[in-house]
């Protein structure tokens, strides 16, 4: 970035560079195509209507949101294919969902129980709406989805409600094989498309016809849509990525479109500096020092693998050197490489965009939205 630049950034910030992210756009469009595969991103990591559309652009089918407060936001910005993967439960929520349906083209909503799906289907009764919904399976996440014995019978009691028009079955497994977690994405992906292929077959078998069988993040995505036995993949990181995809293997250093600015405001010593931005701006998700990929901080300083970013307050990151001088001085400006960008982005009101020329401000529109 050219200096004049540098200088106008007010830290702790986030710049996109906007060329990368056209690039891992274009990418993951063209692999998803070349395997016969819809894509259907999460916008969970940029939380842009922007970016929305930038992947509509190059051929997503639509976008997936996890909660009926950021779908609104994208229908606002301009997605009308609109997939919730989240339990539908909750008065509030359904409500919205039902007002949602009729801002757009098409919406579907998630269920993974009967209790849940037969309150949908009430309150679809109640609005005189049939409701486009998928069923989630668990594959080995373990978090929401019916466990995937129960698929199949869960499937056809819902297929027998009046106003659920059940149309697939989704799932996040991302690295998880034989229900452990893996480094090994290859082989997560195979088993993830191998359990889907299995579990539509059964829901079929109970005469339930499903058209769609959806999997597949970021790191696991490319490897399912290859099998062949899905029709959809949602990863949603793959536009930005971070360090975290890098040590995944599913990303390398030079597609990560996302950088952190922050600004040394003290340096009480040469052992360590604190700089502007702390909890407030760099997510603490990832554990330190822990298996299988060992982090070495909150963040990485870009281009100095001495200095250290391991303690944090709100306001406060404390820098720190292996080496025991940190040489840093008051009023520098440091970049950072995100471990994990999601999160990152969701702490931030705006972000810059960075076109190779110039520095504008966009704001993160779906921030925070938790409904």
């Amino acid at each position: 970035m050219q200096k004049e630049l540098f200088k106008q950034l007010e830290t702790p910030c986030i710049v996109i560079d906007m060329a990368i992210a056209e690039k891992n756009a274009a990418r993951m469009q063209a692999a998803a195509d070349a395997c016969h595969c819809r894509l259907r991103p999460h916008i969970k990591t940029h939380k842009m209507p922007l970016f929305a559309r930038m992947q509509l652009a190059y051929g997503a089918n639509g976008i997936t949101c996890a909660k009926v407060s950021e779908a609104e936001v994208m229908a606002d910005g301009g997605a009308d294919d609109i997939f919730i993967a989240y339990p539908m439960v909750g008065d509030f929520r359904i409500k919205r969902a039902m007002e949602l349906t009729k801002r757009v083209k098409r919406l579907i909503l998630a269920v993974d129980s009967m209790e849940g799906a037969v309150l949908l289907n009430e309150a679809a009764m109640a609005a005189g709406l049939i409701l486009e919904v998928r069923l989630e399976v668990d594959t080995g996440a373990k978090r929401t989805g019916v466990l995937r014995t129960q698929a199949a019978w869960l499937a056809k009691q819902i297929y027998g409600l009046s106003n659920l028009n059940l149309t697939g079955i989704y799932t996040f497994k991302s690295l998880v094989y034989h229900d452990e977690a893996t480094t090994d994405k290859h082989l997560a992906g195979r088993e993830e498309g191998d359990m889907m292929e299995q579990i539509s077959n059964e829901v079929r078998e109970a005469g339930v016809p499903i058209e769609d069988v959806s999997a597949g993040s970021t790191p696991t995505g490319l490897e399912v849509a290859k099998t062949g036995k899905v029709n959809e993949i949602r990863p949603g990181t793959y536009l930005f990525n971070d360090y975290m995809l890098c040590r995944e293997g599913a990303a390398k250093p030079e597609d990560i479109a996302v950088r952190l600015y922050a600004t040394v405001v003290s340096v009480p010593c040469k052992e360590y500096a604190v700089i502007d931005g702390g909890t407030k701006t760099f997510p603490m998700d990832i554990l330190l020092d822990t298996p299988p990929y060992y982090y070495p901080g909150y963040a990485l300083v870009e281009g100095n693998d001495d200095l250290q970013l391991r303690r944090m307050n709100e306001e406060h990151g404390i820098i720190t050197s292996i080496k025991g001088d940190t040489g840093l001085r008051v009023g520098d400006k440091i970049t950072l490489i995100p471990i994990h960008v999601c999160t990152a982005i969701n702490m931030q009101n705006q972000v810059y965009l960075y076109d190779g020329e110039n520095l504008k401000q966009e704001r993160v529109a779906a921030r925070g939205r938790l409904v």
